[in-house]
Protein backbone atom coordinates (compact mmCIF):
# COMPACT_ATOMS: atom_id res chain seq x y z
CA UNK A 1 0.00 0.00 0.00
CA UNK A 2 2.86 2.40 0.78
CA UNK A 3 4.31 1.82 -2.69
CA UNK A 4 0.96 2.65 -4.30
CA UNK A 5 0.63 5.88 -2.30
CA UNK A 6 4.22 6.82 -3.19
CA UNK A 7 3.56 6.19 -6.91
CA UNK A 8 0.37 8.28 -6.81
CA UNK A 9 2.30 11.17 -5.22
CA UNK A 10 5.06 10.97 -7.83
CA UNK A 11 2.58 10.83 -10.73
CA UNK A 12 0.66 13.76 -9.23
CA UNK A 13 3.78 15.89 -8.85
CA UNK A 14 5.00 15.37 -12.40
CA UNK A 15 1.88 14.79 -14.48
CA UNK A 16 -1.42 15.60 -12.77
CA UNK A 17 -0.67 18.81 -10.81
CA UNK A 18 -2.25 21.77 -12.64
CA UNK A 19 0.49 23.55 -14.49
CA UNK A 20 0.79 26.86 -12.68
CA UNK A 21 4.35 27.04 -14.03
CA UNK A 22 3.21 27.36 -17.65
CA UNK A 23 4.72 30.25 -19.57
CA UNK A 24 2.59 32.73 -21.47
CA UNK A 25 3.34 35.52 -23.90
CA UNK A 26 5.01 38.45 -22.16
CA UNK A 27 6.55 36.46 -19.28
CA UNK A 28 10.08 37.39 -18.25
CA UNK A 29 12.70 35.26 -16.55
CA UNK A 30 16.06 35.89 -14.90
CA UNK A 31 18.70 33.15 -14.67
CA UNK A 32 21.86 33.25 -12.55
CA UNK A 33 24.81 30.90 -12.22
CA UNK A 34 28.45 30.94 -11.26
CA UNK A 35 31.48 29.19 -9.87
CA UNK A 36 34.93 29.96 -8.55
CA UNK A 37 38.07 28.57 -6.97
CA UNK A 38 41.16 29.65 -5.03
CA UNK A 39 44.18 27.88 -3.64
CA UNK A 40 44.67 27.47 0.12
CA UNK A 41 46.16 31.00 0.45
CA UNK A 42 43.51 32.59 -1.76
CA UNK A 43 46.01 33.17 -4.55
CA UNK A 44 45.19 32.11 -8.08
CA UNK A 45 41.51 32.99 -7.67
CA UNK A 46 39.23 32.32 -10.62
CA UNK A 47 35.50 32.98 -10.85
CA UNK A 48 32.81 32.86 -13.51
CA UNK A 49 29.33 34.33 -13.43
CA UNK A 50 26.52 34.00 -15.93
CA UNK A 51 23.24 35.92 -16.07
CA UNK A 52 20.39 35.78 -18.54
CA UNK A 53 17.24 37.78 -19.13
CA UNK A 54 14.55 36.11 -21.19
CA UNK A 55 11.30 37.28 -22.76
CA UNK A 56 8.57 34.88 -23.93
CA UNK A 57 7.25 35.90 -27.34
CA UNK A 58 4.67 33.10 -27.01
CA UNK A 59 4.11 30.25 -24.55
CA UNK A 60 6.91 28.24 -26.20
CA UNK A 61 9.35 30.71 -27.84
CA UNK A 62 11.78 32.71 -25.70
CA UNK A 63 14.42 35.27 -26.68
CA UNK A 64 17.30 35.55 -24.22
CA UNK A 65 20.18 37.94 -23.60
CA UNK A 66 23.04 36.20 -21.75
CA UNK A 67 26.13 37.76 -20.25
CA UNK A 68 29.08 35.73 -18.99
CA UNK A 69 32.14 37.11 -17.20
CA UNK A 70 35.23 35.30 -15.98
CA UNK A 71 38.06 36.71 -13.90
CA UNK A 72 41.44 35.19 -13.05
CA UNK A 73 43.72 36.66 -10.38
CA UNK A 74 46.93 34.76 -11.05
CA UNK A 75 50.26 35.74 -9.46
CA UNK A 76 51.65 38.55 -11.59
CA UNK A 77 48.53 39.17 -13.68
CA UNK A 78 44.80 39.76 -13.53
CA UNK A 79 42.71 38.81 -16.54
CA UNK A 80 39.06 38.96 -17.42
CA UNK A 81 37.04 37.61 -20.33
CA UNK A 82 33.41 38.00 -21.30
CA UNK A 83 30.81 36.85 -23.73
CA UNK A 84 27.51 38.43 -24.72
CA UNK A 85 25.01 36.18 -26.49
CA UNK A 86 21.48 36.33 -27.83
CA UNK A 87 19.43 33.15 -28.05
CA UNK A 88 16.12 31.90 -29.37
CA UNK A 89 14.78 28.80 -27.61
CA UNK A 90 11.71 26.60 -28.04
CA UNK A 91 10.31 25.19 -24.76
CA UNK A 92 8.40 21.92 -24.37
CA UNK A 93 5.78 22.11 -21.59
CA UNK A 94 5.96 18.92 -19.49
CA UNK A 95 4.38 20.28 -16.27
CA UNK A 96 7.29 21.02 -13.90
CA UNK A 97 9.87 20.09 -16.54
CA UNK A 98 10.65 22.43 -19.42
CA UNK A 99 13.19 20.99 -21.87
CA UNK A 100 14.31 23.50 -24.49
CA UNK A 101 16.22 23.59 -27.77
CA UNK A 102 17.54 26.62 -29.57
CA UNK A 103 20.42 28.55 -31.06
CA UNK A 104 22.60 31.45 -29.98
CA UNK A 105 24.93 34.03 -31.49
CA UNK A 106 27.19 36.52 -29.76
CA UNK A 107 30.66 37.90 -29.21
CA UNK A 108 33.65 36.71 -27.15
CA UNK A 109 36.11 39.28 -25.79
CA UNK A 110 38.70 39.86 -23.07
CA UNK A 111 42.34 39.64 -22.07
CA UNK A 112 43.11 35.99 -22.82
CA UNK A 113 40.88 35.22 -25.80
CA UNK A 114 40.86 36.22 -29.44
CA UNK A 115 37.95 38.61 -29.86
CA UNK A 116 35.49 37.10 -32.31
CA UNK A 117 31.91 36.05 -32.91
CA UNK A 118 30.46 32.85 -31.43
CA UNK A 119 27.36 30.91 -32.43
CA UNK A 120 25.82 27.49 -32.17
CA UNK A 121 22.98 25.26 -30.99
CA UNK A 122 21.92 24.87 -27.36
CA UNK A 123 19.63 22.76 -25.25
CA UNK A 124 18.75 22.09 -21.67
CA UNK A 125 16.04 21.63 -19.11
CA UNK A 126 14.34 23.70 -16.43
CA UNK A 127 12.77 22.11 -13.36
CA UNK A 128 10.30 24.25 -11.43
CA UNK A 129 10.55 23.89 -7.65
CA UNK A 130 7.56 26.22 -7.25
CA UNK A 131 5.50 28.44 -9.55
CA UNK A 132 8.20 31.13 -9.88
CA UNK A 133 11.57 29.44 -9.20
CA UNK A 134 13.41 26.80 -11.21
CA UNK A 135 16.72 25.00 -11.45
CA UNK A 136 18.23 25.05 -14.93
CA UNK A 137 21.00 23.12 -16.62
CA UNK A 138 22.02 23.33 -20.23
CA UNK A 139 24.76 23.03 -22.76
CA UNK A 140 25.79 25.30 -25.63
CA UNK A 141 28.04 24.35 -28.50
CA UNK A 142 29.96 27.44 -29.59
CA UNK A 143 32.07 27.81 -32.71
CA UNK A 144 34.19 30.88 -33.39
CA UNK A 145 34.42 33.12 -36.45
CA UNK A 146 35.36 36.61 -37.57
CA UNK A 147 33.44 36.54 -40.86
CA UNK A 148 30.93 34.39 -42.78
CA UNK A 149 33.61 32.28 -44.49
CA UNK A 150 35.21 31.34 -41.17
CA UNK A 151 31.81 30.31 -39.75
CA UNK A 152 31.51 27.48 -42.28
CA UNK A 153 35.13 26.40 -41.81
CA UNK A 154 35.19 26.52 -37.99
CA UNK A 155 31.92 24.77 -37.12
CA UNK A 156 33.68 21.52 -36.18
CA UNK A 157 36.33 23.30 -34.06
CA UNK A 158 34.13 24.69 -31.31
CA UNK A 159 33.71 24.20 -27.60
CA UNK A 160 30.99 23.14 -25.20
CA UNK A 161 29.78 25.54 -22.50
CA UNK A 162 27.82 24.08 -19.58
CA UNK A 163 25.33 26.07 -17.54
CA UNK A 164 23.90 25.21 -14.11
CA UNK A 165 21.94 27.81 -12.23
CA UNK A 166 18.74 29.09 -10.72
CA UNK A 167 15.99 30.99 -12.47
CA UNK A 168 13.05 33.18 -11.58
CA UNK A 169 9.89 33.70 -13.64
CA UNK A 170 8.09 37.04 -13.37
Amino acid sequence: MKKLIFMIIIVSIFFVVPNAMAYKEGDLELTLGGNGSSDEQFNGTVFNIEAGLGYFMSKNFETIWRQGISYADAPGSNNWNGSTRFSLDYHFDLSRLYPYLGANIGYLYGDTVEEQFIAGPEGGIKYFVNTKTFITCGVEYQFFFKNKDEADENYNDGRFVYILGIGFKF
